[in-house]
C-alpha cells in the first residue's frame, strides 16, 4: 500500500501531482525536493507536499523511506536522478517519472532498475501542462482528462505499479501504454512539432515586426493560438530537443516538404486539396 510519495521537482507537474493526490484522498505524506529554494518553499506554501523536514543525509526526508518516488524534473535531470537512486532504494519501490521522451529513459532504467535487489521503474508521461511552469502555476486538476502515458518495461506489474495507475486514474487522467519508441515517435508529431513550428513562427514574427503595434491590433485569435507555445521556455524543450532529435528532425523535415508544396501552389487546385485534408483531419480529431 502506498503511504509514503516523494515528488522530486516542484515545480508544474510536481507541485500538480501533490495537489491531485490531496484532491484525490491520498491520506499519506508527499515529501518533495527541489534545487530551488523557492520553487520548493512555494511547493510548500500551496500544500502540494509536507513541511520541509531533513534526515542525517542532509536530504529532505522521504527519499529513502518512499514508497513511490515520482522523477517531475526534465529528462536529462531524470536520468542522472535515476544513477543517483538506483543504489539507495530497495525491491519494495517503485519510481516513476514524467518525462517527455521516453526512449532513453526506457533503456537507462533496463539497467539500473527491476532486478532482484532494486527498485522498479515505471515510465510515464502525463500529456499535459502550461506554456510557463513553476509550483504556483499548479492545480489539482490539471490532469483532468488528460492522456497519461506509460512505457512499462517489464511484462508484470507490482501491486505498487497497479496501485499508482489507480491513483493516475483518481487523478481524472485516462491511461495508455505504448512502446517506448513508439512514444517518442508520436510524441515528435503531436507535441514538439507543434512546438518547435509556434516557436519558429514566433521568433521569425519578432525578427520580422519586433514590436511594431500594429500587429497587436491585427492578429487576433489565430495569431495567439499560432503562436501560444511560443511562450514556453527554452528550459522546459531542451531536454526534449536533445533525447529525441532524430524524431523532430524528421517531422520538421516532413514540415519543410509540406510547405514547400503549399508555397508552389498557391495558385493551383492542390491548394484546395491540402484545406480538404487540414479539415478532414480537424473532424477526426476534435
Amino acid at each position: 500500500m502506498i503511504e509514503r510519495i516523494t515528488i522530486i521537482g516542484t515545480g508544474l507537474i510536481g507541485s500538480s501531482i501533490g495537489l491531485a493526490l490531496r484532491a484525490a484522498g491520498f491520506e499519506g505524506d508527499i515529501n518533495g525536493v527541489d534545487a530551488s529554494r523557492p520553487e520548493y518553499l512555494a511547493a510548500v506554501n500551496r500544500g502540494a507536499i509536507n513541511e520541509e523536514q531533513f534526515n542525517q543525509f542532509g536530504e529532505r526526508i522521504g527519499v529513502r523511506d518512499a514508497d513511490v518516488v515520482v522523477l517531475a524534473v526534465p529528462v536529462l535531470a531524470i536520468k542522472d536522478w535515476m544513477q543517483k537512486l538506483s543504489p539507495m532504494l530497495g525491491p519494495h519501490q517503485l519510481v516513476t517519472d514524467v518525462g517527455s521522451t521516453k526512449l532513453e529513459i526506457a533503456q537507462l532504467a533496463r539497467e539500473l532498475f527491476n532486478k532482484p535487489t532494486t527498485a522498479r521503474f515505471l515510465p510515464g508521461h502525463p500529456m499535459a501542462g502550461k506554456e510557463s511552469g513553476g509550483a504556483k502555476q499548479a492545480e489539482a486538476f490539471l490532469f483532468v482528462r488528460a492522456m497519461w502515458l506509460f512505457t512499462p518495461i517489464a511484462e508484470n506489474a507490482t501491486p505498487l505499479e497497479l496501485e499508482w495507475r489507480e491513483w493516475v486514474g483518481k487523478f481524472g487522467a485516462r491511461t495508455l501504454d505504448l512502446d517506448a519508441a513508439r512514444h517518442d515517435e508520436l510524441c515528435a508529431w503531436v507535441s514538439h512539432l507543434p512546438q518547435m513550428l509556434s516557436t519558429a513562427l514566433a521568433a521569425l514574427l519578432e525578427d520580422k515586426f519586433g514590436d511594431a503595434p500594429e500587429i497587436a491590433e491585427i492578429g487576433g485569435r489565430a495569431l495567439r493560438e499560432t503562436t501560444r507555445l511560443g511562450a514556453s521556455p527554452y528550459s522546459m524543450w531542451r531536454d526534449v530537443a536533445m533525447t529525441n532529435t532524430q524524431a523532430i528532425a524528421d517531422t520538421l523535415l516532413a514540415l519543410e516538404q509540406r510547405l514547400a508544396h503549399v508555397r508552389e501552389n498557391l495558385k493551383t487546385p492542390e491548394l484546395r486539396d491540402e484545406f480538404a485534408l487540414a479539415n478532414k483531419f480537424r473532424a477526426r480529431h476534435t
